[in-house]
């Protein structure tokens, strides 16, 4: 029996290996298995990228999110699958529910990882790595899928055991072992430190989490405001946010944002100005909760309380400020005549997915308008963190900012 200090919780991170392409592998034949096989977009398209890729893909040196084109340069005979995001979620959902027989403490990260609170019912199982093989094993048994586990005793040193050693493994990363395991590993291993702040960190020295543990509290704060503070407790094995209970936790159905105005809006250009406003909200709420749209709606009430409401449906998932703007003013133009004064107006997002499930069906990357969408969702990350280190008011659309203090341009 293992031993583990009593004021420890005990946390372990379940990652799925290769998740879309180890689906996609369950209906190949043992042969084809084995050839280089990718999830991507339109096959014949040299625009579609990757989604997900086998262990014989990287070997290659294929990468997640590079085009097919690219793919196929560095491995001529390799087999492109196209996605199937209904088998995903179903198979999501069967993994989940085999998490739920070893704590009800089950969160969901993803469509492909969990965290599982195992500290009262480890005892059941033999111990803190006996109950992480058992889940290892009785997934591989049950879905003909393989995943990685990390065990320790926080959320976030969890998912570095996890990402550790891949796939079909389990890593342990006890108190006893931070020093050895996880101070040398490059600082970008931690989770929420992105390509903007590894810069802002790399160019103050901290190359490694050892590096960040060993900073103060308050000069990481005065480097990336409350994120500083964050990664101090990261770094310092300090998280304690709890795992959430599998069934309290609610999906999002929609994610929106409404406003009513003291002096309603007339004309296209205040009404334009009010939807960015909104739409910029809504957007930055989608991506904080990891999601994307299929669908925008708006509702709309003038001075005398009468409303309307219209919908659209998309054929490809978004997140960016710039779409939901363009596709909810799109809407009310259509329905709603610029001379009428707005008094209240809701922008909300609709039909929402994961995060990780939007690069699907994203013709985006199927046409020339591929490197468009991603600049622009690009530049709303970038937004975010500014945002996150200096404040909501720190950095917004020109658009929305006083008349008198900037003459109001046509930029979107």
């Amino acid at each position: 029996m293992e031993v583990v200090k009593k004021m420890d919780r005990v946390i372990l991170h379940c990652d799925l290996n290769g998740f879309y392409a180890s689906v996609e592998s369950l209906s190949l034949d043992e042969e084809t298995r084995k050839k280089p096989m990718v999830v991507g977009g339109d096959a014949k398209s040299r625009h579609g990228i990757v989604l997900a890729k086998n262990e014989a893909a990287k070997k290659y040196g294929i990468v997640t999110a590079e085009t097919l084109y690219q793919a196929r340069k560095k491995c001529p005979d390799l087999l492109v699958l196209p996605p199937h995001h209904a088998l995903y979620a179903h198979y999501s959902k069967v993994v989940n529910a085999i998490y739920v027989r070893y704590s009800d403490y089950v969160e969901k990260f993803g469509i492909d990882e969990s965290w599982i609170d195992i500290t009262h019912s480890m005892h059941l199982f033999g111990g803190p790595e006996a109950t992480a093989h058992a889940i290892r094993e009785t997934v591989k048994k049950e879905t003909g899928l393989t995943i990685s586990v990390g065990v320790s005793f926080n959320k976030i040193f969890a998912k570095l055991g996890s990402d550790y050693r891949k796939p079909d493994a389990v890593t342990v990363i006890m108190r006893e072992d931070v020093k050895r395991m996880v101070h040398p590993m490059p600082v970008s291993n931690l989770l929420f430190v992105g390509k903007a702040t590894l810069r802002i960190l790399e160019a103050n020295g901290i190359y490694t989490i050892g590096d960040l543990a060993k900073k103060e509290e308050a000069s990481l704060s005065r480097l990336l405001g409350k994120q500083g503070s964050m990664l101090y407790r990261y770094a310092r094995g300090l998280d304690e946010e709890p795992v959430k209970k599998y069934y309290e936790q609610e999906e999002a159905k929609t994610i929106g944002n409404s406003m009513t105005f003291a002096k309603s809006l007339v004309g296209k250009e205040e009404i334009k100005t009010g939807t960015l406003r909104l739409a910029d909200v809504v957007a930055q709420r989608l991506r904080e909760a990891k999601k994307r749209c299929y669908g925008v709606q708006i509702g709309i009430k003038d001075d005398d309380f009468v409303s309307i409401s219209r919908q659209k449906k998309l054929k490809n998932s978004i997140c960016s400020t710039k779409d939901i703007y363009q596709t909810a003013f799109a809407l009310i133009a259509e329905a709603w005549e610029m001379s009428k004064p707005v008094r209240l107006l809701n922008v909300t997002a609709i039909h929402l997915c994961e995060e990780n499930q939007e690069q699907e069906q994203m013709s985006f990357f199927e046409s020339p308008l591929a490197s468009e969408e991603t600049k622009y969702e690009k530049a709303d990350a970038v937004l975010d963190e500014i945002r996150r280190k200096y404040g909501e008011e720190s950095v917004g659309f020109a658009r929305l900012l006083d008349k008198n203090e900037k003459k109001k341009k046509d930029e979107l």
